[in-house]
């Protein structure tokens, strides 16, 4: 199946999709997200649904998806690095999360996600990366993910921000030992947020496996649902397009636009717009 079950929503009790307030339970202890994961996860498994994306940053998400694995071994898994989760379990705090991606955050965080994921841990990405990104220069963090992929697990990167495009054309033209890194591209594409599809389309011509995340732009499509994910299912460079659904019905309901219609009514925003919109979501 060409839809994935993303753990953003659910992994941590404050994140920035809309209607959170009715989505989770009043009570958003580690227990009862974890009751919430492990539902979805069966849901999700039910339908078909075989691959699932979280992440350091994502609260207790890998945690939560080891404790679900076993039983389920046909399961792609990907999470990524390169974020710290740093709102200890609060909805109000500060700071949610601390953006690093030196190679000692790499070293810790990969042994961090290998503790809980051991050999499940198929695709390991970099977090939100942007054109800035030390990442993508970095000639010591490329020899460590080059070190990891010849381990077979296989090296990718999400891209994040209004020049995602940049980001994932500088990411195509990184190699070691004259073979490719990024295997994979993950990238925000949505009925507002349109800018990376030439990009992704490019990375996908040239054998990478694209992801699109946020193909519902944080519940801001939510009224159009189905078919707004169908409309991402019908870009031909989307391998596989995440659900972020936070309950049960809102899966069942995202699952449907593999017979919907797409949606592709031309209301897409320019980027530094949607960017800026995003980024005034509170968390919640």
């Amino acid at each position: 199946m060409r839809i994935g079950l993303g753990l953003a929503a659910v992994g941590r009790p404050g994140y920035i999709n809309l209607g959170r307030d009715r989505d989770l339970p009043p009570e958003r202890s580690v227990a009862a997200l974890r009751a919430r994961s492990h539902e979805l996860l069966d849901a999700a498994y039910e339908a078909g649904v075989r691959y699932v994306d979280v992440a350091r940053s994502y609260g207790r998400a890998e945690e939560f998806l080891a404790g679900w694995l076993p039983g389920h071994d046909d399961v792609v898994v990907g999470s990524k690095w390169g974020y710290t989760y740093t709102a200890g379990w609060r909805v109000d705090a500060d700071v949610h999360e601390a953006k690093d991606h030196s190679p000692a955050t790499f070293e810790r965080q990969l042994a961090e996600s290998r503790a809980l994921l051991g050999g499940r841990l198929s695709l390991y990405q970099i977090h939100s990366v942007t054109p800035e990104s030390p990442a993508l220069t970095d000639r010591t963090l490329h020899r460590l993910l080059a070190g990891l992929a010849a381990t077979g697990v296989t090296v990718g990167l999400s891209v994040s921000g209004p020049r995602q495009a940049a980001a994932i054309r500088t990411a195509l033209r990184v190699e070691v030992d004259g073979e490719p890194l990024f295997r994979s591209v993950q990238a925000t594409w949505n009925l507002l947020e349109r800018s990376a599809g030439p990009a992704l389309a490019e990375a996908h011509a040239d054998g990478r496996r694209v992801i699109v995340k946020e193909a519902m732009a944080n519940g801001r499509l939510a009224a159009r649902d189905a078919s707004a994910l169908a409309a991402a299912l019908a870009q031909p460079f989307a391998d596989v397009v995440l659900s972020g659904a936070a309950t049960v019905a809102q899966l069942r309901s995202n699952l449907r636009a593999l017979g919907t219609a797409p949606d592709l009514r031309d209301d897409a925003e320019r980027p530094d717009e949607y960017w800026r919109t995003r980024s005034s979501l509170a968390w919640s």
